[in-house]
């Protein structure tokens, strides 16, 4: 029997039927699913694969990844996930590690994928529609004008300058608890009138707000706030 391979898929935001058909036929062949934990012992990317795939019959598998900003703490929780597949790898089970939206873009795949590429595994990413994609989808606007650029921030990191200028769109990621001092720093450079938070996009507690000068808004992981480059800046 032949080593299994690892596949990354992508799962979408929050609404089963953004699951692409490669990603659902990709579950249904592999006889392992992998799904990241949180602390309160849920698993979220399981539970929208679950909207359209029968899982009863497959091994399920958490994986807890530390979410901190010791890195080697994270390094740590990397190296457990990876080895708690080896064994299912090594005995020829395939196995699919589900991710929220698209598996590169800040997926705890790739951690796992490359510790477990060096052991000779074939590894195989699935995409999915990322969060930023499915909240302008919802919202009804773009996330880019002609040639105007996309930032991707992750943890409120900061606004570019040229956000700010209004040239350019952003999109800040993984706000969490930083999120009050991400929403401030958007009322400092006057940036409101240009933002929309989402939490939780697709999902059935999904919040959208519009106003971000006045709204009461609690600090929730899966939090997104599009900054929209100024109306005709490339036309």
């Amino acid at each position: 029997m032949g080593q299994g391979v690892l596949y990354g898929v992508g799962v979408g935001p929050g609404d089963p039927e953004l699951m692409t058909v490669k990603a659902v036929e990709t579950i249904r062949r592999c006889p392992v699913l992998a799904a990241p934990r949180t602390r309160g012992g849920g698993m979220v990317a399981l539970d929208i694969v679950k909207g359209l795939v029968d899982v009863d019959a497959k091994t399920i598998v958490p994986l807890d990844f530390a979410m901190s900003r010791d890195p080697a703490e994270r390094a740590a929780s990397h190296r457990a996930a990876a080895d708690t597949l080896l064994p299912l790898l090594k005995s020829g089970q395939d196995v699919a590690m589900v991710n929220l939206g698209d598996v590169s873009i800040y997926g705890s795949f790739r951690y796992v994928a490359d510790l477990l590429t060096p052991e000779g595994f074939e590894v195989v990413m699935i995409p999915g529609v990322t969060s930023f994609s499915a909240a302008a989808a919802t919202l009804g606007v773009s996330l880019t004008e002609i040639d105007a650029p996309l930032h991707i921030i992750p943890d409120a990191a900061g606004i570019p300058d040229s956000v700010i200028a209004g040239d350019d769109a952003c999109v800040c990621m993984k706000s969490g608890r930083r999120l009050p001092a991400l929403l401030e720093e958007l009322r400092y450079q006057h940036l409101t009138d240009r933002s929309i938070l989402v939490q939780n996009c697709g999902m059935a507690n999904e919040k959208i707000y519009r106003d971000l000068n006045n709204a009461a808004v609690d600090a929730d992981y899966f939090s997104l706030v599009i900054v929209q480059a100024r109306r005709g800046r490339g036309a």
